[in-house]
């Protein structure tokens, strides 16, 4: 007995910003949706002016890159490229959370990794939309938090010697930080 794949349907639900897209079964039954369309709708439309310059590729909403811009010193002299992927199990598990931009800070690493508690197996709740993870990011980065740090030597650093780390940080931030967007 061979067994035959069933073709997908793809159809369209309205809501009050966008469409977005469900993939159904033949029988129907709900398999796939994602809210992730709306998502961005209403960060583009809502014009944050700390994550700019949102890419995405329209045929993949898993993944976004944009700019962090912060307000505050040491990190307001420049703007870093960050990546979201979301799985394919958003919004029931959290999206993961890249620097692809260089950063002196205590709670993202070498690597671009970042430690948000929001975005945490632990403390991940389904209703929390991607522009709560965006700004409490953006809060993060203008007020590092160093009880909680991937970088022990920078938590250190900042805990015992703020006027050094704030040198560090700013020259590093001018060295490997985006130019920041024109408003």
């Amino acid at each position: 007995m061979s067994v035959v794949a069933q073709p997908m349907v793809i159809n369209k639900v309205h809501c009050s910003v966008c469409i977005i897209g469900s993939a159904l079964d033949l029988k129907g039954s709900r398999i796939l949706t994602t809210a992730l369309p709306c998502e961005l709708e209403e960060i583009r439309k809502c014009g944050m002016k700390n994550f700019r310059n949102i890419q995405v590729d329209e045929a993949n909403l898993l993944t976004w890159q944009g700019l962090i811009v912060p307000d505050n010193p040491p990190y307001d002299k420049g703007a870093f490229r960050i990546e979201i992927n979301f799985p394919a199990e958003y919004p029931f598990k959290p999206p993961k959370i890249t620097f692809k931009t260089k950063i002196y800070h205590p709670n993202i690493d070498e690597k671009g990794q970042v430690c948000l508690p929001v975005i945490s197996a632990e403390n991940w709740k389904p209703a929390t939309k991607t522009d709560q993870v965006i700004q409490s990011l953006i809060a993060l980065v203008n007020d590092p938090q160093p009880e909680h740090p991937l970088r022990a030597d920078l938590a250190e650093e900042y805990s015992k010697d703020r006027k050094k780390f704030c040198k560090n940080a700013e020259e590093f931030t001018k060295k490997y930080g985006e130019k920041r967007p024109v408003d």
